[in-house]
């Protein structure tokens, strides 16, 4: 997708990310996540560090900030799960999420595919032992999304969840909703056809269904509840949820209203639990 085009005449400094971040609900020891392009907001004075900044003055004191730091993506030779290098493969999602990455205050959490990067007081425990615990199907491996996770930390925690100039679309934590929706779908099937269940699934190389979902639009239904903030940072539009409601609002939706979301395939693989 692409962002929203910045306007280079407004200069935004760390003071207006943090009012920008606090219009949307940020507050002292929060943990707050964002996704987001630099240009949208105008002209950064300082560059993508200033974000990191004034985010942490948002949750000052004794906050956290933190970003998906994503490596795995199409490329060419392909990149393979084996080559993820914790300290050097950067991250593809943009130059806010890559300055997180390499800011010296900042920790990662160690997967391939869905690693996440933080700076302040939770950042440690936040990024720990990706995957150690409570594993969960997604086509990146069961460790993903697992409950022992920044994901799952992001979920038990209430995360402020935010966006700086780019819609709901790029919202990783949607996947770990989607592997929440798949284990359900699994658990309450007999186990004599779990395996077969797990079989259809897209998992690594394999090709099978998966609960993609349109995540914009599912932005409506939370606006609609009162759940979405909105304010500015620059030129940009600041959207932000917390996640226990982003979690389970979209899981009651999903599960209200399958056919209104859902691939006609992965209806089908559904079936096969009953």
């Amino acid at each position: 997708m692409e962002p929203e085009k910045g306007d280079p005449k407004i200069q935004v400094k760390a003071e207006d990310v943090c009012r920008g971040f606090k219009a949307v609900g940020a507050c002292p020891g929060d943990v707050l996540i964002y996704h987001g392009s630099l240009s949208s907001m105008g002209t950064v004075v300082g560059g993508p560090v200033t974000i990191i900044d004034g985010a942490l003055l948002a949750v000052a004191p004794g906050g956290t900030v933190a970003m998906p730091t994503l490596w795995f993506c199409p490329a060419d030779p392909p990149r393979r799960r084996e080559d993820f290098d914790l300290k050097n493969s950067p991250s593809y999602v943009g130059a806010l999420s890559e300055a997180m990455r390499t800011d010296p205050r900042s920790v990662r959490s160690h997967h391939y595919s869905h690693s996440v990067s933080a700076v302040g007081v939770r950042a440690v425990e936040l990024t720990a032992n990706h995957g150690a615990g409570g594993l969960s199907p997604a086509p990146w491996g069961y460790d993903a999304f697992a409950d022992v996770s920044p994901w799952g930390h992001l979920y038990e925690w209430n995360a402020l969840y935010a966006f700086i100039g780019v819609t709901m679309r790029v919202c990783t934590m949607k996947h770990y909703i989607e592997s929440r929706y798949v284990a359900r779908v699994i658990a309450r099937a007999p186990e004599s056809k779990r395996q077969a269940l797990r079989d259809g699934l897209t998992y690594m190389d394999r090709q099978g269904v998966w609960p993609f979902y349109n995540s914009e639009k599912m932005e409506e239904r939370l606006a609609a509840r009162g759940l979405m903030s909105y304010s500015r940072i620059g030129s940009a539009t600041l959207r932000a949820v917390r996640t226990r409601p982003l979690v389970e609002v979209t899981l009651e939706t999903l599960t209200a209203e399958p056919a209104a979301w859902f691939q006609p395939a992965f209806l089908e693989w559904c079936k096969g639990a009953e």
